[in-house]
């Protein structure tokens, strides 16, 4: 008996492999094009989250530190040092146009590393200095390779024991009120006993990474010449309407000589005046931001708008207690 022969089967023809590989193709472009756009807005969401939450931390630490600020009066010392000082390095060239040195007293809850009443470790006092520095630099280990550079927010704290000793009564001259003995006292003072002094923007003080910008502008009540009172904002910066120096001492406010509130307000009245305020402002930017600046070249208003889309603002008008 014979086995009938088995007939040869059918495959497919080079035109419809053609078509499915087509097919396929168009398949996978369609779902490495989701892939990637949802990877952007996931990195773009993390990022905007991230400099929420840095904003917010910075924002907060500042708001403690300036609602219990230390200022006395009727006394030739100085309470509030504040100099505009932005960094001259960047990445890529890329520089941030506003920052400030800050240094002033503050009955700072985090004294001590939090042990307040601690035996042993509150060491007495309440009034800590403290100090705000930006700067370019790399947060972890200080490298100067600029792959990890970033803008670098630091804040110091000296504790009341030293403080008391090297910082609080330093004296103020009114001849000469450009001197910065109380940032230069800060910049070289230890945080407590039992370290050795450290520079504002050693990596012990780093606090927040990727502060573009770092602006102060202070709150002056002041009393016009027909008795009525007004609040005039001065900002610290680099523009014409704005000082480059705002000190409190314990004589009064001192602020560059060509400031003024505007109609009516002479410069006299201000440092005349009272702080009540200041208006802390953050311009944090987000990693894909750093990272395009450091491969970018800005030309114009470029560099502006590159800033605006890729950085988030954050701000707080702080009570202060009288000055």
């Amino acid at each position: 008996m014979k086995n009938p022969s088995a007939k040869p089967g059918k495959g497919f023809t080079l035109i419809e492999l053609l078509v499915a590989m087509a097919i396929t193709t168009i398949i996978i472009t369609i779902l490495v094009s989701i892939t990637g756009l949802s990877l952007d807005t996931w990195n773009r969401s993390r990022s905007e989250i991230r400099a929420a939450r840095q904003g917010k931390a910075m924002i907060d630490s500042m708001s403690r530190d300036f609602e219990s600020m230390v200022v006395r009066k009727g006394n030739s010392f100085e309470w509030l040092f504040a100099k505009f000082n932005p960094s001259t390095d960047g990445p890529n060239g890329t520089s941030s146009p506003n920052a400030a040195d800050l240094v002033f007293f503050s009955a700072a809850t985090d004294r001590y590393n939090g042990n307040i009443g601690v035996a042993n470790r509150d060491l007495g006092g309440d009034v800590s200095t403290i100090a705000y520095q930006l700067a370019y630099k790399d947060p972890i280990a200080g490298s100067s390779d600029d792959r990890f550079k970033t803008f670098v927010l630091y804040r110091k704290i000296i504790n009341p024991d030293v403080t008391f000793e090297k910082t609080l009564g330093i004296g103020f001259d009114p001849a000469s009120p450009g001197t910065t003995t109380l940032l230069n006292e800060a910049q070289k003072a230890s945080a407590d006993k039992d370290t050795s002094g450290t520079a504002i923007d050693n990596e012990s003080n780093f606090i927040c990474e990727n502060v573009y910008q770092f602006t102060l502008t202070f709150h002056i009540e002041v009393t016009r010449a027909d008795g009525s009172l007004a609040t005039v904002p001065v900002p610290l910066g680099g523009s014409s309407n704005a000082t480059k120096l705002f000190k409190i001492a314990g004589s009064g406010l001192h602020m560059d000589s060509g400031i003024s509130g505007g109609t009516g307000i002479t410069n006299v009245m201000l440092k005349a005046g009272r702080l009540t305020s200041v208006e802390v402002s953050l311009t944090v930017i987000t990693d894909f931001g750093l990272a395009q600046m450091r491969k970018r070249t800005f030309s114009g208003t470029d560099k502006d708008d590159f800033i605006a889309e890729n950085s988030y603002q954050f701000s707080k008008l702080i009570p202060v207690p009288g000055s």
